[in-house]
């Protein structure tokens, strides 16, 4: 059974950030307020709790489109290859936001993502998520939580979430009522912008 964390975005209580940290750093999977939807997430240094992930949304963890929350855009280089200064004006311009970046992959990627040329990131507008990230010391690997009744693609309500999650998960923050609407993806691995999913970010950053 899943705990039930109430954290506040202008103030979360750094008590129930180390309470959620340790559950990560041991392998645990929460569900947790971005600036978006509700994502599903875990530390991502670890296999184990990345494998419970994939099984849970039914993928191979090699073939996961996961993203990488991280806290801002300092720890970018250990991630992501070099990229051009034009394109880091866009990322600085826009995050945090609501903005997922397809960047490309380096050498330092986690094991089970070595074989990954891209990787998505993303810095939400969030200060729950992002001092959650900072507090581990690495990204959280973020999928977000789709709904199957395809009219409500994405569940705003903590308590629903909870009530549906509660078996799979190791912990639901409730940081308020989500959002409905998706990240803005935006492609950058071929030198240009390229928008894979018009969201909720709005295109004039480009």
């Amino acid at each position: 059974m899943a705990e039930f964390i109430k954290l506040y975005n202008d103030n979360p209580n750094q008590k129930e950030i180390d309470r959620v940290v340790k559950i990560l750093k041991n392998g645990g999977i929460i569900i947790y307020p971005t600036d978006t939807v509700y994502g599903l997430g875990c530390d991502i240094t670890n296999t184990k709790a990345l494998e419970k992930i994939a099984l849970i949304k039914g993928v191979k963890l090699e073939k996961a489109k996961f993203s990488f929350i991280c806290n801002n855009l300092s720890n970018l280089s250990d991630y992501v290859k070099q990229i051009d200064s034009s394109t880091f004006k866009i990322l600085k311009r826009a995050l945090p936001g609501p903005y997922t970046f397809i960047l490309p992959g380096s050498n330092n990627l986690p094991k089970v993502f070595k074989k990954k040329k891209t990787v998505g990131i993303r810095i939400p507008n969030n200060t729950i998520i992002r001092t959650l990230v900072a507090n581990l010391g690495n990204p959280i690997v973020s999928t977000s939580i789709r709904d199957e009744d395809e009219v409500l693609e994405y569940t705003t309500d903590p308590e629903l979430i909870f009530e549906k999650w509660h078996k799979k998960v190791d912990v639901v923050i409730d940081g308020g009522y989500g959002g409905n609407e998706a990240s803005t993806i935006i492609d950058f691995t071929e030198g240009y912008a390229d928008v894979v999913r018009e969201g909720k970010g709005s295109l004039d950053i480009l």
